[in-house]
């Protein structure tokens, strides 16, 4: 009778022991899981210093940025690869600068104007060329864009007004510091570049 109660008695004290271990499993497997969810919720979160308030901002991933990021991206090369001045040194920074985004697509368009003697006439005619984007459709899933935008040549004489259109794909590279938005075009187009006006400087 003795030896059935001890034997009840240790069969109860392992049941609790048994029921005490798993509970300090499960509570320290919960407490592992929520710190880490702590931390990657902190993770996505930034301070930024306004003088001196930090305001706190959220991360965001690319995924979620994607549509402005590549609208940004393709605006970034068209303002490098079609504002030129007459300065050869000028001509060349732009051009470097704008090879970053581009594949050999853009190289391509480079050397043939460059073979044709464009850059050269736009030292001898002192032109000056800037770009002004009007609009970029994006198509996400297929991750192509046509850009519309009108470029102004202003020269000596007169001022004209071009309406140019290309078109391209994007691919996804590693973000640097020459490419900070991580995209690359490829496949790059030219559709349409025509005169939609010329008007004669006024001289005074």
């Amino acid at each position: 009778m003795v030896i059935k109660n001890l034997e009840n008695k240790i069969k109860l004290v392992l049941i609790i022991c048994s029921l005490f271990l798993v509970g300090c499993i499960i509570i320290s497997l919960g407490s592992i899981w929520t710190a880490r969810g702590m931390v990657d919720d902190a993770h996505k979160k930034v301070y930024v210093l306004d003088g001196t308030v930090p305001i706190l901002v959220n991360r965001s991933t690319m995924n979620e940025t994607l549509d402005v990021e590549a609208k940004s991206h393709v605006e970034m090369f068209h303002q490098f690869f079609f504002t030129l001045a007459p300065d050869d040194k000028y001509i060349k920074y732009t051009m470097e600068k704008a090879m970053y985004l581009v594949d050999e697509t853009g190289l391509a368009q480079y050397n043939a104007l460059k073979e044709k003697g464009f850059y050269g006439n736009i030292m001898g005619t002192s032109a000056v060329f800037s770009i002004f984007c009007d609009s970029i459709d994006f198509n996400k899933e297929k991750m192509e864009f046509t850009y519309y935008g009108r470029q102004r040549i202003e020269r000596r004489t007169s001022i004209l007004m071009r309406e140019i259109v290309t078109a391209g794909q994007l691919k996804r590279v590693p973000r640097t510091e020459n490419n900070p938005h991580g995209l690359l075009i490829v496949n790059w187009r030219t559709l349409l570049n025509k005169d939609i006006e010329e008007k004669a400087k006024t001289s005074y």
